[in-house]
């Protein structure tokens, strides 16, 4: 007759989440094993080689679970085991946060950005998580998730997103394991559409900055970068996100008094302040100088028109300054080669979806 063994044990307590569920038969096979919560949701899981079942994801913390399980021995005959435990309460909860916006629609350039509410620093418990994430796409492309600070990890396609991709993310976080005592509590999931490929190249030698949508050219706007000290940022950005009206200040960069003007039009481009944006009073500059604080100077009309083209996530290329854009001064995934940005992840090697 088969022996069925079922771990946790009956009416075990504080059980750690990412223990899982196991369940072997001796002398006989496995045939059906059912977990289930206090309010009869079930637990995916499987039969493994070896014999043995296993949940696909971690348990969540804080819950009750009833494992009921039936095996067949080797003489034919059935036989059932059952077994209910708890698992723990979290010390410390792990919260978290997404991006895109469930439901956008987004430019090719745009990340997948998981943000944590604590710092997940030990590799074993990075790689939990990463491995906690599922991408389904409607065109497989390869991509990789790569950690950018202790609480933010991101995702990129190796190359620009397709046109038309349509992708869902799901984070399995509860009852991961992010560090002593941290624990995911609550999963999170969210979906998004790519549109139109929008690429635009704003060169400091030509000041001007040319719109491609799906490899056409749609326009060509004279603009004017930052004046020399002040120069703009060089490399490859995305448009973060969008304000029809703002006020720029300059002691938000730690230089009180330089300027404070209200601005119309803005598409930011990084974290510490640049933005391609409407600037009536340097019309005269724009197409043969740069004359700005920084920012991506345009005509009132062409950067209405640039702001109402943008989608978060479209691609800004500026070239010809002196100054090199710094990973991490926004999302800026495409600031870092393919192999840099691979040798971030946890598990070190990319995903398909």
């Amino acid at each position: 007759m088969a022996k069925l063994s079922i771990t946790p044990a009956d009416g075990a307590t504080k059980v750690a989440p990412d223990t899982g569920v196991g369940v072997k038969a001796t002398g006989g096979q496995v045939t059906k094993v059912t977990v289930a919560d206090a309010k009869g949701r079930e637990v995916r899981g499987a039969v493994g080689a070896d014999g043995t079942w296993r949940p696909r994801w971690a348990l969540r913390p804080s819950t009750a679970y009833t494992v009921s399980a039936q095996a067949t021995g080797t003489d034919g005959k059935p036989v059932t085991g059952r077994s209910t435990f708890t698992t723990l309460k979290p010390k410390r909860a792990l919260e978290s946060g997404m991006s895109p916006l469930d439901g956008e629609k987004v430019g090719v350039g745009m990340p997948i950005q998981l943000l944590l509410s604590r710092p997940v620093t030990a590799q074993r418990d990075r790689a939990a998580v990463e491995r906690s994430l599922v991408i389904r796409m409607s065109k497989p492309v390869e991509g990789a998730w790569s950690w950018v600070s202790d609480r933010e990890v991101q995702f990129r396609p190796r190359e620009y997103w397709p046109v038309g991709q349509r992708v869902t993310v799901v984070a399995h976080l509860a009852g991961v394991r992010a560090g002593p005592g941290v624990w995911g509590t609550k999963d999170r999931s969210l979906s998004f559409t790519v549109g139109p490929e929008h690429i635009t190249k704003v060169s400091a030698g030509s000041h001007r900055a040319v719109v491609r949508e799906n490899g056409e050219v749609v326009k060509t706007i004279p603009v004017s970068l930052g004046k020399p000290g002040d120069d703009s940022y060089s490399g490859v950005m995305i448009a973060q996100e969008k304000a029809a009206d703002i006020v720029m200040d300059s002691a938000t960069i730690g230089e009180p008094g330089e300027y404070r003007i209200r601005t119309k039009w803005n598409v930011r481009m990084t974290y510490s302040g640049t933005f391609f944006h409407a600037a009536p009073w340097s019309t005269g500059a724009q197409g043969s100088r740069n004359v700005s604080h920084g920012c991506v100077n345009a005509g009132p009309a062409d950067a209405r028109w640039f702001y109402e083209f943008t989608q978060r996530g479209d691609i800004i290329e500026v070239s010809g300054t002196s100054r090199k854009l710094e990973f991490g001064n926004g999302p800026t995934p495409w600031a870092k080669s393919w192999e840099d940005w691979l040798a971030g992840s946890a598990l070190g090697k990319p995903v398909n979806g």
